[in-house]
């Protein structure tokens, strides 16, 4: 593996040195020898490089002229990630990433010993969390089932796969938009009635899109499976070329995200990630936990994890209707603004009238939006959690325990202030980092800080002012007020 890894980190080395040869005359013997040392430099790191476990570090020693040693005390492990490519799983290799706490890629957070024997990997990662509670319900979560495949359309690997495709095709000089199906597809689009034309381009975007998510999701969780195991620890392994097992301990676990977005939404589906430490973030910031599958398996893989189900079935309080109206507006603005834009567009830019249809959507698109971002909102304190829930193309019902939260921010927009909204966010070391609730009324905002985190705004709220004691004079002078406007 050393060698190959070696080559490709020096590739942007050997084309200079190629460049530089070519140009005085001996290209090929100059490329040849820098192709050589580089590809000798693989087993020099692979006999500099050495590491070991004890009963309080992980150690990793690097270097031939700089000698180099990563310690890892065993008591900041949070995750192992162990993940084979196809060259690893050919060879009987894997790739093994110790998470410490933060899920920054540099190696003072996270630990990298590459192309050990996968025996060897599977032995470090039980021997790092060997110190773990038993679990007597220790057994297999949740497991891919074929059904799944409905959601993998929606997946949005598929325009990622697309754009890599299109930037690999370009690399190799193959524009696809020089060819005889591109050419006819754009006079078609240039004619005198280009719905023809927009409505095939619309309906070869959308084919190629769903055929690259569903191998894209195929690939990537044709195998998944989460598994609780004795030791306290729960691991997911993925992936059908390049496999993937992450590991992480139940203990370090703050919470959960369930994510659905709109597509995947329209078909009952969702997808749940814990939010935990130590784990790189993807989409979600924490372990992949369950894959776009239906809503009700996602909710109970969930509620298997956190061990009670009031966080993810509780009821949420919603928000004040000022809420609402702020989102109405901005849907009104965006509708008005989009129709002067087109207006402007056609009247002095040339651009041809017939997309005026779509652009007369945005208007009652953007209500509905709105509405539906509205019943979306909520909030609430159960247990040992504070819940959340927000979104429109993407809705995140998530679950963060109160002993994970660090800080507290209390945010406000100037059209929430004059509302009297405010953003309350919870920060933490885990998962996004941040969890938002939007446009809450300031005293519950104030009433939920002050039952998450007891006392920590104490100090920088200013006391009500006290009242004065009513006299009998006032106290007359009440009375009499209330009786004349009685009578």
């Amino acid at each position: 593996m050393q060698p190959l890894h070696e080559f490709v980190r020096a590739l942007p080395v050997l084309m200079a040195m190629l460049v530089v040869g070519l140009s005085t005359g001996n290209g090929e013997q100059w490329s040849l020898l820098a192709s050589v040392a580089t590809i000798l430099l693989g087993p020099v790191r692979w006999y500099t490089t050495a590491y070991r476990v004890t009963a309080d570090q992980v150690q990793l020693r690097r270097g031939l002229l700089r000698r180099e040693v990563t310690s890892v005390p065993r008591e900041r492990v949070r995750s192992v990630d162990v993940t084979a490519h196809p060259l690893h799983r050919m060879l009987g290799l894997a790739r093994v990433e110790i998470g410490t706490g933060s899920a920054d890629r540099g190696a003072e957070r996270r630990l990298r010993l590459d192309a050990l024997s996968a025996a060897d990997a599977d032995r470090l990662r039980a021997e790092l969390f060997r110190a773990g509670s038993a679990r007597p319900e220790a057994g297999a979560l949740v497991a891919f089932r074929p059904g799944w495949l409905r959601y993998a359309p929606l997946n949005v690997g598929g325009p990622v796969l697309l754009a890599l495709l299109a930037a690999l095709l370009h690399e190799m000089r193959l524009d696809p938009w020089h060819t005889a199906p591109a050419h006819a597809l754009a006079d078609r689009l240039s004619g005198s009635h280009p719905w023809s034309g927009v409505l095939e381009a619309a309906l070869l975007a959308i084919a190629s899109t769903m055929a690259a998510s569903t191998l894209f999701y195929a690939v990537m969780f044709g195998n998944f499976r989460l598994s609780r195991l004795p030791d306290g620890t729960l691991r997911t392994a993925h992936g059908m070329l390049t496999t993937r097992t992450v590991t992480v301990e139940e203990r370090r676990v703050h919470g959960i995200e369930i994510g659905r977005t709109l597509p995947v939404r329209a078909l009952g589906g969702a997808r749940c990630v814990a939010i935990t430490t130590g784990v790189r973030p993807g989409r979600g910031g924490g372990a992949l936990l369950v894959p776009s599958a239906p809503v009700d398996e996602v909710r109970r893989v969930a509620r298997s994890v956190l061990g009670t189900a009031d966080p993810v079935d509780c009821a949420l309080a919603p928000r004040p209707r000022r809420a609402l109206r702020r989102r109405l507006v901005r849907a009104l603005l965006l509708g008005v603004t989009g129709a002067a834009l087109f207006t402007a567009a056609v009247r002095w830019c040339a651009v041809p009238v017939w997309p005026w249809p779509a652009v007369a959507l945005l208007l009652p698109l953007g209500a509905v939006a709105a509405l539906d971002g509205y019943r979306a909102l909520g909030h609430a304190l159960t247990g040992p959690y504070v819940v959340g829930r927000s979104g429109v193309l993407v809705r995140r019902h998530w679950a963060l325990s109160r002993r994970g939260v660090v800080g507290l921010r209390l945010r406000g927009s100037y059209f929430q202030r004059r509302a009297g909204l405010v953003t309350l966010i919870a920060t933490t070391a885990a998962g996004r980092r941040r969890y938002d609730l939007p446009d809450l009324a300031v005293d519950e905002a104030l009433r939920v800080a002050r039952e998450l985190v007891p006392g920590l705004l104490d100090p920088f709220l200013e006391p009500a002012p006290d009242k004065p004691a009513p006299t009998a004079q006032t106290s007359e002078a009440r009375t009499g007020t209330s009786s004349a406007g009685a009578g």
